[in-house]
């Protein structure tokens, strides 16, 4: 019986899939000078998560206040970043 969408166990080597491509330096650089945003940004989805299913209580609107403005401070640092301007806070 011959699939639509190859088994990728025997895709690889066969030449159906392309060959799995290594990050380049440059690539990990961005990533590296991008972490302190995603990590903001985790912690705030985490803060989102933790509220989905009950009321928010003074203690949750603090946690995604203080996660939000971490994603806004992380953004506004790599835009400065990546403008040429200061790293300063």
């Amino acid at each position: 019986m011959t699939h639509i969408i190859p088994d990728p166990a025997h895709a690889v080597g066969s030449g159906l899939l392309p060959p799995v491509m290594e990050p380049t330096d440059a690539e990990l650089d961005a990533i590296e000078q991008e972490m302190p945003l995603i990590l903001a940004e985790v912690e705030l989805l985490d803060a989102q998560i933790a509220v989905l299913d009950r009321p928010l209580s003074g203690v949750d609107v603090q946690r995604l206040r203080r996660a939000f403005r971490r994603v806004l401070a992380a953004r506004r640092l790599l835009a400065n970043r990546a403008a040429g301007g200061s790293e300063a806070a």
